[in-house]
């Protein structure tokens, strides 16, 4: 699987639909036996929400980690949901795509715009956000980017700041926009487990 391109791999997965709530929600087996969920919007097929989780040495599944969508739409326990609490004025870093760009937004940011500098560490293949009044800095990585092996462009990077919000966009590539629409055609033939006769299409 290793060697699979990321689109085969995601044609070889074991898929299974849901549809709730005006989301049409896909579990993906894979076969090295990772997990990921999605949660995309019925009307506009934008992507809600992906999470990803793997089994450990034991068998045993880890807790699912958020790569699109709301932190605290995980399953948290109790201790976890203190600490949310505590830092509820900490900055909050969290993506949420749009149809054409990649986009993550830090909330309780108040500095003004000019304070923030937004670059890409081609070598590291990351991006960097750091302050001039050294009150915030944090490195991500672009996981799409990497699964499709396709290098970071600076020139697709921006950013805005407005409600104590920083906004960063990085405008999709070519082949992932194409990917993508691919992609929900074949979502779309999957039988919803939950619709009609309750069977559901493995691809």
């Amino acid at each position: 699987m290793a060697g699979d391109s990321w689109p085969a791999q995601l044609r070889s997965a074991r898929k299974t639909a849901l549809l709730g709530d005006g989301k049409r929600k896909i579990h993906y087996l894979f076969d090295n036996g990772k997990e990921m969920a999605e949660e995309y919007d019925m009307k506009t097929n934008q992507l809600l929400l992906r999470k990803w989780r793997e089994k450990n040495a034991l068998g045993s599944s880890s807790n699912w980690q958020v790569e699109v969508g709301e932190p605290t739409m995980r399953t948290v326990g109790s201790l976890d949901c203190e600490l949310i609490k505590e830092s509820s004025s900490n900055p909050v870093f969290m993506r949420k795509d749009t149809k054409n760009s990649f986009q993550w937004r830090i909330r309780n940011l108040p500095y003004p715009k000019d304070v923030y500098s937004v670059s890409v560490e081609k070598d590291q293949r990351c991006c960097v956000i750091h302050t001039t009044n050294k009150k915030y800095y944090k490195k991500f990585s672009i996981p799409d980017l990497d699964r499709f092996q396709l290098p970071l462009d600076c020139t697709a990077l921006s950013f805005t700041h407005a409600n104590n919000t920083l906004i960063i966009s990085y405008q999709k590539p070519p082949e992932i926009l194409a990917a993508e629409e691919e992609l929900q055609k074949e979502l779309k033939k999957i039988k919803a487990a939950n619709d009609g006769d309750g069977e559901c299409k493995t691809q």
